[in-house]
């Protein structure tokens, strides 16, 4: 070890710190600024590069693409175990059509307006499904991260969508890719691949997810420590058993972490808080990542195509895909155009272009920085209008505001009633009347309120005030009976 290492080492490390805390304060300005937080550590890396201020020179492929697919499994595993299966299965249909044929349709179309931009067929081809699929980091952080409520069908169709429709994409970029470099291509296989890669992965994924909710039961209290570590794990053997056994992944992993984030489980919101922040590390290291790979002085010579291609991708063969996708469903115009407006780029794009690279496409470095640019613009453009979009479709639903303080139960096993928060509305039936005054079952009782930042203790002559969060001990068959006087519950 040379005697400057430990100095490169702590100067390396001091700054990447530093990249992260601003970072994570940004994160306040971009909730509801014009700059989604994607879109700012993506520049962040190209600024660290070899040609911004910080001059770090990295080409590195093949751990840029390892970065970017366990990152990629966290990112999923999170989306997974923080969906209420309840609240989408309803629309789980119109999502799995979207996933499957809205990427192959978006990917039709992007490949043969490519061509007559002057993309070569197989380049055409390669580019359009590598972009052809949304980003499932991309969609959860901003519309998670920005405090949208939105309609619940059409919130369920995007988070779902992008949690499903990674396969597809996959599937697609290594078949152009393998187009590029043999000259043929069997479509007979193609066609077969993608039902079986999709029924492997989700086969994979519920295996898993109920060994590892099994094993997470059988552990002893004394190693709630290890409770994280089991359901990463999970993720990590999700992904290597679906790939080993020909089967997708990704769909293992989303899968995967549904099953586990819609049953019981010990110590369940601390679990969802530690992949909660695996998850934004993830994307802080995985943006940060794929943009130092890029080059600046790369981007202007395929400028003129890239902005073409994007604007095509944004205005026509994404609404298109989503409309031929959506009406049979039914769903409203407003309702379609939304989606197909909100169809986030991000960081799988941008991982998938370095495959064409690592097996030795031609000109797959020109792919790349194609990739990158139409994901910049994409993100640029649809990511920091989301919220306007929402207002000016009428999709945004009003929703209860979060308590100043929380009060939880952890525990190692499964209880038989749990502590719930409800908001007191103007309209519900507490409003104005005391505790004493409310009749309550049995087993159930008032435990904490709280009043903007005061804590108030549950006596009888308490008066609920319109504004207050009431948290209340209760088993689950009487929470129907509480919700008649409390009204809405804040969801885990």
């Amino acid at each position: 070890m040379g005697a400057a290492e430990p100095w490169n080492l702590a100067v390396a490390l001091l700054a990447a710190g530093a990249v992260v805390v601003l970072a994570a304060l940004a994160t306040r300005a971009t909730r509801r600024g014009p700059i989604p937080l994607a879109l700012l550590f993506l520049l962040i890396g190209v600024l660290a590069g070899s040609e911004g201020v910080g001059g770090v020179y990295f080409d590195d492929h093949v751990l840029a693409y390892r970065i970017g697919t366990i990152a990629l499994v966290l990112i999923l595993f999170d989306g997974g175990i923080s969906t209420r299966f309840d609240r989408v299965r309803a629309h789980l249909r119109p999502a799995i059509v979207l996933a499957t044929f809205g990427v192959f349709f978006t990917a039709v179309i992007l490949g043969g307006v490519g061509r007559l931009l002057g993309l070569s067929w197989t380049e055409a081809l390669l580019f359009a499904a590598v972009v052809s699929s949304t980003d499932a980091a991309a969609v959860f952080s901003v519309l998670r991260g920005s405090g949208l409520n939105l309609q619940q069908r059409v919130s369920a169709t995007i988070e779902m969508e992008s949690g499903l429709n990674d396969p597809m994409a996959v599937i697609l970029t290594v078949a152009m890719a393998e187009l590029a470099l043999t000259g043929s291509l069997s479509f007979a296989s193609l066609a077969w691949q993608v039902p079986v890669q999709l029924a492997i992965g989700t086969a994979v994924g519920l295996g898993v997810g109920i060994g590892c909710r099994h094993a997470l039961l059988r552990l002893p209290p004394a190693a709630a420590g290890l409770l994280p570590v089991v359901t990463a794990a999970s993720a990590a053997i999700s992904y290597g058993a679906a790939t080993i056994g020909w089967g997708s992944g990704f769909l293992a992993v989303y899968v995967c972490g549904l099953v586990l984030g819609n049953r019981p489980l010990p110590d369940r919101n601390g679990l969802r808080r530690v992949h909660d922040f695996l998850a934004w590390s993830s994307q802080v290291a995985l943006f940060l990542t794929l943009g130092l790979l890029v080059f600046p002085s790369q981007l202007l010579d395929v400028a003129p195509v890239a902005l073409a291609l994007t604007a095509v991708l944004v205005f026509a063969a994404r609404p298109i895909a989503v409309a031929l996708c959506l009406v049979p469903f039914r769903y409203p115009r407003r309702e379609i155009a939304y989606v197909g407006w909100v169809g986030l780029r991000g960081a799988v794009p941008i991982v998938l272009a370095t495959y064409p690279m690592l097996i030795g496409v031609p000109e797959a470095d020109r792919l790349f920085n194609i990739v990158f640019f139409v994901v910049v613009v994409n993100i640029a453009l649809q990511a920091s209008t989301v919220r306007l979009a929402t207002r000016l479709v009428g999709l945004e639903q009003p929703a209860p505001p979060p308590p100043e303080a929380s009060l939880e139960i952890t525990s190692m096993a499964n209880l038989d009633a749990r502590v719930a928060c409800y908001h007191v509305d103007p309209r519900a039936a507490v409003a104005g009347a005391s505790l004493a005054e409310i009749p309550f079952p049995d087993d159930a009782a008032v435990m904490m309120v709280v009043r903007g930042t005061h804590l108030l203790p549950a006596r009888g002559n308490l008066r609920f005030e319109p504004g207050d969060h009431a948290y209340v001990f209760c088993r689950p068959e009487d929470e129907a009976a509480i919700g008649l006087w409390f009204g809405q519950r804040i969801d885990d």
